[in-house]
Formats: C-alpha cells, structure tokens, sequence
C-alpha cells in the first residue's frame, strides 16, 4: 500500500479526481479479495469428524477439492478429505459438489474490470510524460535518506578470535583508549584517528573489529564502503556525515568502515564525481573531530595499493595492522576454537599440518564441513579423517585458497629461506617471512640508497635462483618476486635516475637485473648450508624470523 499512496502522491500525477478513482477501485479489490478467501470454518482431527457422526449433528456434507465441509447446527467444520471413512459420510448424509460461486464469478469480473482500469490510468498518466524510472529512482532515494544510522553492540570478544597475538598487541592501546579516554586527555596523548586492517579475504579483519568494539563496550557502527556510493550524487557525502555525526554523539564509539577502497580509490584516473564527493567528506569528517573525541574509525581492506593517498597521510588511518595468512601455530588455536564445542578426537597438529594457506574462514567451513561428515558416518564424535575426507572439497568451493603438497611446500621453504638468508645477509629487515607470504619491512624514507635498492631487488631474485640452483627448474611461484625486481630497476633507471649514464636505455635495467642475479647466485653457494637449515625450519614452524635467520648464521660463520 505505501509504494501505491507513493506512486499516486507522484508530482508528476496532476488530477485528483484520477487518484481517487484509482485508489477506489483498489480499496474495492482489496475487499473483494478478503471477502472471497476469507474460509470461517473450523479445522477439526480424525477423532472429532468421528464424533460429530457418531452424535447425528451433522446436517449435511460438502466436497470442494481436497477439503470436505461437515455442516452442523452451530458451525462449519472441515477436515482433510482422506482423514475420514468418506464412504459412510455419504452414505449417510446429503452430499454437495462444490462448484463456481456466482460470489466468485463476480469477484473475478471485479478483478479484472479493476484490472483494466487501472491500465487505463497508467497509459493515459504516461501519455502525459509520465517516466516510471524517474519515479522508481525517486522513491528509491527517498528509501535511502530515511534509512537510519544505526549503532550495534558487539558481544564479540579476543577470546572468540584466534591466533592474531601480534594484531591484539597492537590494538591493545586502542582498547584502553576508548575504555577510559579520560586519562589519555589528562596527559594530552592523542591516538591514531584511523586504523587500517590490510589483508586478504577471509582472515577475519571484520571479526577482529568486531572484537575490539566488544572488548571496550563501546557503540560499533559498521558501514560497507560499497554502501556510501550511490548513483545519486550528494548521497555518499551525506550518509558518511550523518554517520560521524552519529558516532560523535555517542562517543567512545568505533566506525568500522568494509572494503573502504570501494569509497577510498585514488581520484583522477577513472573519475566518478560522487565517490570523490563521498571520499572528499570523509577526510573532511576524520580531520573535523579531534584526536580525544572518543571516535576510533578502523577501515579494512585488501587492496591497500588502490588507497588515495590523502587517506593514507598523517592524521587519518596513519597506523596500519597487516594481517596474514595465520601461520601453523595460528591454525592450531583457531581450529582449537572451532572444535571447542564439537566432540572431537582430532589430532589438531596434524589437521594444522594439512592445511596450509587456508584462512579462518576456510578453516571455519573446513570444520564444520567434517562434523556434517562425521553425522553422516553415524558418528557422534569428529575424527582427524574427517578433515582429510572434506578437505578437497572445501579446497574446490575455495579455489582462491593456497595450499601445498608436501613436495610443493619443500620446494616452496627453499625459495622462501633463501629470501631469508639474503635478506638477513644484506641487513634488508623483515618482519617474518613465512611458507605463503613475505613481509619486508619498508620504511618510508624521503632519501633512499641504491644499495638498498639494489639488495632489495636481491631479495626478490633470491628465490627464483635458489630453486633453479637446487632443481635445475624454474617455478611459478617466482612470478610476482619478479615482478617487484622488475619494478625495482625500471625506477632505479627511470624514477630515481641513479644509471651511469645521463641517457637511460632499456638495456640498464636489463644489465642491473643481470648483475643482481649473478651476486645472489654466488652468495647463495656460499651460504647454502644456512639456507638447508633454514628451509628445514621452515618446514617445521612455516615462519621465520630475522633474528632466527641471525642465529643460523652466527652458528655456521
């Protein structure tokens, strides 16, 4: 009824008298169609049919379909046509066929006069100029500025994420912060206004929001970026202000902004004026509150790259949390948490060892996938075999998922420990590299050397190199490492001009590239014992830290 009074309460619908016509004859089909299905008859059991029989208050009996109508004295019954003995019903009273009521006859000539008059205002209307895509599109905004901002409670706790230690460290301050501001502003410290979440798909960046908001007890307003880009213009910009504005009344709050690239892309290249509208207003909203506000806005995404810069700067989401693939110490709390309230008698080490690249989502629906197995075996407790059993299936409805063989991981920890061990060698820092991911630790100086250019693109090369060195074999794995050589010498040549020569060629690049690859190849030689052992603990923990590659190679040299 309300999208009818809105389509007829259109400006563009200039006769009253044609409204009220129309709104007549839908008032009139509407009571018609009540009329005509309303059934008043009471559905009575088996037992009391046979009652009703047995006690002679039967009058008479009607068959309309499946149904078969007991008429009495006070009221009409009706049962299931096979749940009685309809032999001795008709046996022993009138029975009446139902057939088409002059009631139902007048109601469908009703409907479809009704019909045809309504037709007849809709052609006569867009005969007037009438568009129905304005009108649709006007309602649809209209829906979209009455929707309100709304925040929710989050009973999400660190005690339901699992195996994110390095994440909840740093989110720690955060959630003292916005547990008591007060004494943050007695000593005039001023917190991040922005967190940013970077990391693939399925690692529980939403989840680990959700956590921190649960953690401090405060208000957790929640917004998709994709939600703040309408084909409206002034939509974006106005949903993002009445969010902050919403947020600020009711301060210590978190807003938590999914896949903030979808508002947050870089302007210029593909213009959209209003997702640079909606963009614009949210750095005006995040440099408008200050910094002991009690507004913590986290953004998560996994295309950091595509970032505006101005989002990026100081001021705004300057701290950011890189979450990773969870790592095997990682897997064994998070499928622990999974399994916490399944009967189990899962070897959780071995379940962890099998799979690699999986992200929690995957080990979420991995879990759940092997107790529905389990059911089916009819068995009430879940087995380690249960896992082996679903895991190809899981792996097939998540083909983004990395996971390795046996023989692919031994090839993989020789590429990545040979990242390691040059890295470690030529003082480039990392974080930890690991069996599925490399975290190199680039610091964003204004003056950068060519040697740490140069060793950079070392790194990228090493492991290529090692692999071909010990298989006599080029793999896959190295496309993207490449990449970021690549990458590393055209700026070297082209960006930084840092070539020997005033004019710069192709052939540079390709000569840096070569004499890097010639470097790494004998150094790798040399240090090849430290690599073994490195890939071997690779192997075991699937991650590696600097001071760990340190360690191995104060052992040896």
């Amino acid at each position: 009824m309300k999208a009818i009074e809105q389509y007829f309460n259109s400006s563009t619908l200039q006769s009253k008298n044609t409204k009220v016509i129309a709104l007549l004859f839908v008032v009139l089909l509407l009571l018609l169609l009540f009329a005509g299905l309303r059934d008043s008859s009471t559905l009575i059991t088996h037992e009391k049919a046979n009652a009703l029989y047995t006690e002679n208050k039967i009058q008479k009996v009607k068959l309309d379909g499946e149904w078969l109508y007991l008429y009495t004295p006070e009221q009409t019954y009706k049962i299931y046509k096979e749940a009685v003995n309809k032999n001795a019903f008709f046996t022993k009273y009138p029975v009446y066929i139902a057939e088409t009521s002059t009631f139902l006859m007048l109601f469908m000539g009703a409907l479809f006069v009704s019909a045809g008059a309504v037709m007849y205002l809709w052609l006569r209307q867009k005969s007037r100029g009438f568009d129905k895509n304005v009108y649709m599109a006007k309602t649809e905004q209209n829906t979209l500025e009455d929707e309100p901002v709304e925040a929710l409670t989050s009973r999400v706790t660190f005690a339901d994420v699992a195996g994110i230690k390095d994440v909840k460290e740093e989110l720690e301050e955060i959630i003292d912060f916005l547990r008591a501001p007060q004494k943050y502003r007695d000593l005039d410290i001023r917190l991040p206004k922005g967190v940013l979440l970077v990391g693939p798909p399925g690692v529980g960046k939403t989840l680990i929001s959700k956590a921190v908001a649960g953690e401090a007890g405060v208000p957790f307003f929640y917004q998709s970026g994709a939600s703040f880009v309408h084909i409206y213009v002034g939509m974006g910009a106005k949903r993002v202000s009445e969010l902050f504005k919403k947020a600020k009344q009711m301060a210590p709050s978190i807003v938590f902004i999914d896949e903030i690239d979808a508002v947050g892309k870089s302007r210029g290249e593909q213009r959209n004026d209003e997702r640079e509208a909606t963009l614009n207003q949210l750095l005006t909203e995040m440099d408008g509150f200050k910094e002991s506000s009690g507004v913590i806005v986290i953004g998560a995404t996994n295309k950091m790259e595509m970032l505006d810069e101005a989002l990026l700067r100081a001021g705004r989401f300057d701290r950011r949390i890189h979450i990773s693939l969870p790592d095997l110490e990682d897997r064994m709390k998070t499928l622990e948490l999974y399994l916490a309230h399944k009967p189990n008698e899962v070897n959780i080490e071995q379940v962890a060892r099998m799979t690699v690249g999986f992200n929690s989502a995957a080990l979420d629906t991995l879990t759940n996938e092997a107790a529905i197995y389990a059911m089916r075996e009819g068995r009430s407790i879940v087995l380690s075999t249960d896992f082996e059993a679903v895991k190809e299936k899981v792996l097939l409805g998540k083909r983004k998922i990395l996971s390795f063989t046996e023989e692919e991981r031994e090839i993989q920890s020789i590429y990545q420990a040979s990242k390691a061990m040059i890295a470690t060698w030529l003082d480039v820092e990392f974080e930890k590299i690991g069996i599925v991911n490399t975290r190199l630790t680039i610091q964003e100086y204004e003056i950068v050397s060519k040697s740490l250019l140069f060793a950079r693109m070392k790194v990228y090369l090493a492991g290529s190199i090692a692999t071909k060195i010990h298989y006599n074999e080029q793999f896959t794995n190295a496309s993207q490492d490449i990449v970021q050589a690549k990458e590393i010498a055209r700026k070297i040549v082209y960006e930084y001009m840092m070539s020997e020569n005033f004019i710069v060629t192709s052939e540079q690049e390709e000569a840096l590239l070569r004499q890097a690859s010639t470097e790494v190849e004998a150094l790798l030689k040399t240090l090849n014992t430290a690599l073994l052992e490195t890939s071997s603990y690779l192997l075991e923990h699937e991650n590696v830290t600097q001071e760990v590659c340190r360690d191995i190679l104060k052992k040896l040299f």
